[in-house]
C-alpha cells in the first residue's frame, strides 16, 4: 500500500499545488476560462461557417477594407457583421431533438398518457357534473380558502355564473380550459417548491439556477410550444408543458426568497430547541414562507391563464381558441366575450390563492412571535 501511495504521490502533490493556485488566484482563472470559451465559440464559428463567405487567408480578415483613414485600411467587418462569424446552433439543436424523439420517444409518449389521462378524467366529471353542483363546488373551496370571507366568495360565486350567463358554451371550455391551468400548476408546485427550496439553502445551487431562470422568462412564449410539438405533438399535452416551463420561474423565485426572508432570531430560536435542519425547515422556515409561496402560486396561475389563449395555436381547446377564431374572424365581439371570460377565470383563481396566502399569513405571524419569545425567555 506504501508503494502504491509513493507512486501517486507526485501526481497528488500537482493536483494540491493546482487547486491552491486556483484558490490564490479565482478571479483571474474565471476571467482565464471565460476567455478560453469565448475564443473557442469564435473559432468553432470560423471553421463551420460556409466556404464561400470564409476569406482565403487569415490575415485577409483584417486588411480586406476598403475605407481608409490615415491611409490605414479599415477590416470590413468592423462594419457589417461578417458571415463567416456564425455560431451553428440551429443544426445541433434539430439533431439533439431527433435524437430524443428516437432514442427516448417511448417515455415522451408514457408522459402523454398520463397527462393526456389527467385530463381528460377531470374534464369529464366536470363537464358531467350539473352545472349548480361546479358553482357550489367552488363556493365551498373559496369559503375554505379565504376564512369564511363572505365578500370573497359572493364574488368568485357571481364570476363563476357569469361564466356560463356570458354564453352558454363558454362553461364547457372554461372548464377544459381551468383543467389545464390545475394540471399545468400541480406540476410547477410539485417542481418548483423543492428546487425553490434547495435554491434557498445550497447559493451554489442558485448560482447555477439564476441564469436557466433568466433564461425561462426572457425566451417569447411561443418558443416553448415548438418543442411541445416536437415531443408530444398536438392538443392539451404540449398546452401543460408549456404552461409548465412557462409558469414555474416565478414559483421558484418567491419559494427561495420566502425562505431566505425568514428571520435569523427564529431560526436561532429553533436551533437553541435542539431542532435539526430538517426540522428548522419543515417547522419554522416552510410555515413562515408560505405567504411568499402562495404568491408564487398566484402569479404561477396568471401566467398560466395568459398562455393557455397561447396555446390555443397548437389545437388546445378552451377559451383560448374562441380568442383565436375571433382574432381570425376579426370578430370583435367574439374576441371581447372570450376576453372577458378569461378575465373571469384569472379572478377566481386569483381571489382563492390570494385569499388562502393571506389566511396564512395570518397564521404564521402569531407563531413567528412564539418561537421568538420563548427563545428569550
Amino acid at each position: 500500500m506504501q508503494k502504491y501511495i509513493e507512486y501517486f504521490k507526485p501526481v497528488i502533490s500537482l493536483f494540491i499545488f493546482i487547486g491552491s493556485f486556483i484558490k490564490k488566484y479565482k478571479k483571474y482563472f474565471k476571467f482565464f476560462i471565460y476567455s478560453v470559451i469565448f475564443i473557442g465559440l469564435v473559432i468553432i464559428s470560423y471553421r463551420s461557417a460556409r466556404p464561400r463567405y470564409k476569406p482565403e487567408n487569415f490575415t485577409d480578415i483584417f486588411t480586406d477594407g476598403d475605407i481608409k483613414i490615415f491611409n490605414i485600411p479599415i477590416p470590413k467587418f468592423l462594419f457589417d457583421w461578417p458571415k463567416w462569424l456564425d455560431f451553428p446552433l440551429m443544426q445541433p439543436l434539430n439533431a439533439g431533438f431527433d435524437w430524443l424523439i428516437v432514442n427516448y420517444g417511448i417515455y415522451f409518449e408514457v408522459v402523454n398518457n398520463f397527462l393526456l389521462g389527467m385530463y381528460t378524467t377531470m374534464k369529464n366529471f366536470l363537464v358531467d357534473l350539473p352545472w349548480p353542483l361546479v358553482i357550489a363546488l367552488v363556493i365551498f373551496i373559496t369559503y375554505y380558502a379565504s376564512g369564511k370571507k363572505a365578500t370573497t366568495t359572493i364574488m368568485v360565486a357571481f364570476c363563476t355564473f357569469f361564466l356560463g350567463f356570458l354564453s352558454p358554451r363558454y362553461w364547457d371550455k372554461s372548464i377544459m380550459t381551468t383543467c389545464i391551468v390545475i394540471i399545468g400548476m400541480l406540476l410547477c408546485i410539485v417542481v418548483g417548491i423543492p428546487v425553490g427550496i434547495a435554491m434557498a439553502r445550497n447559493k451554489k445551487v442558485r448560482n447555477a439556477l439564476l441564469p436557466v431562470l433568466d433564461l425561462m422568462q426572457t425566451i417569447p412564449s411561443f418558443c416553448y410550444l415548438i418543442p411541445g410539438i416536437l415531443l408530444f405533438g398536438l392538443g392539451a399535452v404540449p398546452a401543460i408543458i408549456a404552461i409548465f416551463v412557462y409558469a414555474v420561474p416565478p414559483l421558484i423565485r418567491l419559494t427561495d426568497l420566502g425562505i431566505r426572508l425568514v428571520d435569523k432570531e427564529v431560526i436561532e430560536a429553533s436551533e437553541a430547541f435542539g431542532a435539526s435542519k430538517r426540522q428548522t425547515l419543515w417547522g419554522v422556515q416552510i410555515p413562515l414562507a408560505l405567504p411568499n409561496i402562495m404568491q408564487g402560486i398566484n402569479q404561477c396561475t396568471m401566467m398560466s391563464l395568459a398562455m393557455v389563449v397561447i396555446a390555443s395555436m397548437i389545437g388546445t381547446r378552451g377559451i383560448g381558441d374562441e380568442v383565436l377564431l375571433g382574432l381570425q374572424q376579426l370578430n370583435v365581439g367574439m374576441a371581447t366575450e372570450a376576453g372577458i371570460a378569461i378575465v373571469l377565470l384569472a379572478i377566481i383563481f386569483d381571489r382563492i390563492t390570494q385569499s388562502y396566502g393571506e389566511r396564512l399569513q395570518e397564521k404564521t405571524q402569531p407563531k413567528k412571535k412564539i418561537i421568538i419569545n420563548n427563545a428569550k425567555n
